[in-house]
């Protein structure tokens, strides 16, 4: 033991360790507890769903229905919209862990979780504590970091420069030209909002991208596909919501939106690329208020940005669409479960458990579904192993 670790507090826990307090952690933290089951949930920022809660934008709202986004156990309360905005899921999300008297342990980051083989104990260490259990629960999910890649002369550049998990609204950028680099729901949807405070959002999409109606004739794309993929294989519906995507949207690659020769479900699935859904953006890039660069960049400048092909654009400011990605292989130690991208080598549907106890919950790719199917398998797993440990022990699981 070394002399950091000493000064520490020890606590040794019944039940699992879970550590991450977002719908995953907050998810398998009810499935156990309606086990009879205990559970520690560690996290490091001071409230639950902190990414939803400190980084994301104002006018962010769940991109599918809310009866696709409900955690096991407890619905959403039937005054709440078909999207639900960004407050209202915070506040379904603080309602489920006051309904399952879910306590997270704030402010307790996780500097590192190995397992003990002569003990057979997790152990898990933050910046003052050290917890031990027979169980991990791995809930930090696919987002736990933001992506910021390395541009070349990005230090060089005047203006403000923000990632979107410190953007909130384009307030801060009325009458501005900004370069918004990614093309996904987020670049998407940080574009639309940039028009609103009349700013002149340039897109960088470098890549092909699937853009998809939300919704298809009064009905969600999404519950469209879940509904058709009952009764055909995943290629046919893929072929069918494209084609009714083509008869709404038009033909996007005209407009500097490549569709992917892949269909958006087949790649997802693979990938885990999820396609973009149009909230309004499409309609403003036809327009000409949103303005479509195909070139990746090159280089930043001073007072702008340099591009493959050669051509040069000022910009007052820039904002990074560029995603988030796990941050599991910073802090778990000694497992060979996770990829170096901190992504379960098993693939969905089996990638939520591992060895000596070590669980995941929230890395399907699959979002809220994926998190709610994760976090009842967990369960029921440990509530396999717990009750011949609570019989011997004489223990009441009432």
């Amino acid at each position: 033991m070394d002399s950091c670790e000493k000064d520490k507090i020890f606590i040794k826990f019944d039940g699992p360790i879970i550590v991450g307090a977002g719908p995953s952690g907050i998810a398998v933290a009810a499935c156990l507890k309606e086990n009879g089951i205990p559970s520690v949930v560690l996290e490091r920022s001071d409230c639950i769903a902190s990414l939803w809660q400190h980084k994301t934008y104002d006018r962010l709202k769940l991109h599918l229905p809310k009866q696709f986004c409900e955690l096991p156990l407890f619905g959403y309360p039937k005054s709440f919209p078909k999207y639900p905005s960004k407050a209202q899921f915070v506040s379904y999300m603080e309602a489920y862990a006051d309904h399952f008297d879910i306590k997270p342990k704030f402010n307790q980051s996780v500097k590192n979780a190995i397992f003990d083989p002569q003990n057979g104990v997790w152990k898990v260490s933050t910046q003052d504590s050290v917890y031990e259990s027979r169980w991990l629960v791995v809930a930090t999910g696919e987002n736990a970091e933001a992506v910021v890649p390395e541009i070349q002369g990005i230090e060089r550049f005047e203006g403000v420069v923000r990632h979107t998990s410190e953007y909130k609204s384009g307030c801060e950028f009325r009458d501005q030209r900004v370069l918004v680099v990614g093309c996904g729901n987020s670049g998407m949807e940080v574009s639309l909002d940039l028009c609103r405070y009349n700013a002149s959002p340039f897109l960088v999409v470098r890549n092909s991208v699937h853009i998809l109606p939300r919704e298809m004739f009064g009905f969600s794309t999404f519950g469209i596909a879940m509904a058709l993929l009952k009764w055909l294989p995943l290629r046919i519906v893929d072929r069918l919501i494209l084609f009714m995507a083509n008869l709404t949207l038009g033909n996007t690659d005209k407009l500097g939106l490549r569709r992917p020769k892949t269909g958006p479900l087949e790649l997802k699935n693979a990938t885990g690329k999820t396609p973009v859904l149009d909230t309004g953006a499409l309609s403003l890039i036809k327009s000409g208020n949103i303005k479509v660069v195909e070139q990746g960049v090159r280089e930043i400048t001073k007072k702008g940005a340099k591009f493959m092909d050669g051509q040069e654009l000022a910009f007052d400011s820039i904002v990074l669409a560029t995603g988030y990605k796990s941050n599991v292989p910073f802090w778990l130690k000694g497992s060979d479960f996770f990829t170096v991208d901190g992504m379960p080598k098993t693939p969905f549907p089996n990638g939520w458990k591992g060895e000596n106890g070590l669980y995941t919950v929230g890395f399907t790719r699959r979002g809220l579904l994926g998190t709610s199917c994760d976090a009842l398998k967990v369960a029921d797993d440990v509530a396999a192993q717990w009750r011949p440990m609570a019989c011997y022990s004489g223990t009441s699981l009432g």
